[in-house]
């Protein structure tokens, strides 16, 4: 399974890292990380970029809007100013794909100018305009469930069944981007932890990834050092790695494509030794 990235392709016959790289400065884990004197520092970004690729990261999602529970909605200028430079500069430095993570028609278009090669949409082209912009950059799509918005999603999730509620929203989805002109070898599935989802929701839909995978579409998993781990752990954010290196190992094997993580060059290990003993 090839996915063509712009200028760029993806092999996805065995599992692949992407790199998170947030340039806001609010997000749960990394916000504010590469800002200095209250501004965004492209020195940073590029050098924390250029680890990352070292490290195994075959994408860089790179991130304006902070989608965190509670989080509050960004201006359009202010998300370009955040984005674009990032994804001009990293696409300009590195051979790796660099994805927008965005629900902004304004910036997927801008974003995919400057050398992205992906959008990663958590509301999956819900946006009005962004269908239609999405499909104007003949780039791969990454369409993510969310119940909700950031801002109140975790207030009281509730699902008739959330397996197949999660699976036939995004069958919906996938429905709307064919219409769209955009094909379903350009699209890649995920089932949103956390977004909208009490524990036990999470843990259901991790029980049954197979279902995603069962599509034919690459499945993208992003559970770095999400709230799901703290609650069955009880660690803080920056004591997650280890449960966030088990999901990760039980994603390769229910036959995730794509692992959206903080800690590459760890995840990588994992996928490195489970893709040696499966030979």
């Amino acid at each position: 399974m090839v996915l063509t990235c712009g200028h760029r392709a993806l092999d996805l016959s065995s599992p692949i890292v992407m790199g998170i790289l947030n340039t806001t400065p609010d997000s749960f884990s990394d916000g504010g990380n590469y800002y200095q004197n209250n501004r965004l520092s492209l020195d940073k970004v590029l050098a924390r970029a250029e680890t990352m690729v070292k490290d195994g990261a075959r994408i860089l999602d790179v991130g304006g809007e902070s989608t965190r529970p509670g989080a509050s909605l960004v201006g359009l200028a202010e998300e370009v100013d955040r984005v674009v430079p990032v994804v001009e500069a990293i696409n300009a430095a590195l051979d790796v794909v660099v994805s927008v993570d965005t629900s902004t028609p304004e910036v997927m278009v801008a974003a995919a100018e400057a050398g992205a090669g992906l959008i990663n949409d958590v509301r999956a082209l819900q946006k009005p305009g962004a269908l239609l912009a999405a499909a104007s950059t003949n780039l791969p799509v990454c369409l993510m469930h969310m119940q909700g918005a950031p801002s109140s999603m975790q207030a009281a999730p509730s699902y008739a069944g959330v397996l197949n509620e999660v699976s036939e929203f995004l069958q919906r989805r996938v429905k709307a981007c064919n219409e769209a002109g955009i094909s379903s070898d350009r699209i890649i599935l995920d089932p949103g932890f956390g977004f909208g989802k009490t524990l036990e929701h999470n843990l259901e839909l991790f029980r049954h990834l197979n279902t995603f995978v069962s599509t034919g579409m690459p499945l993208l998993v992003g559970v770095s050092r999400k709230s799901m781990i703290g609650n069955v752990l009880g660690r803080d954010v920056d004591q997650r790695m280890a449960g966030s290196l088990a999901l990760a190992l039980l994603s390769v094997q229910a036959g995730a494509h794509i692992l959206r993580v903080h800690d590459v060059a760890e995840t990588s290990d994992v996928i490195r030794m489970y893709s040696a003993v499966k030979g």
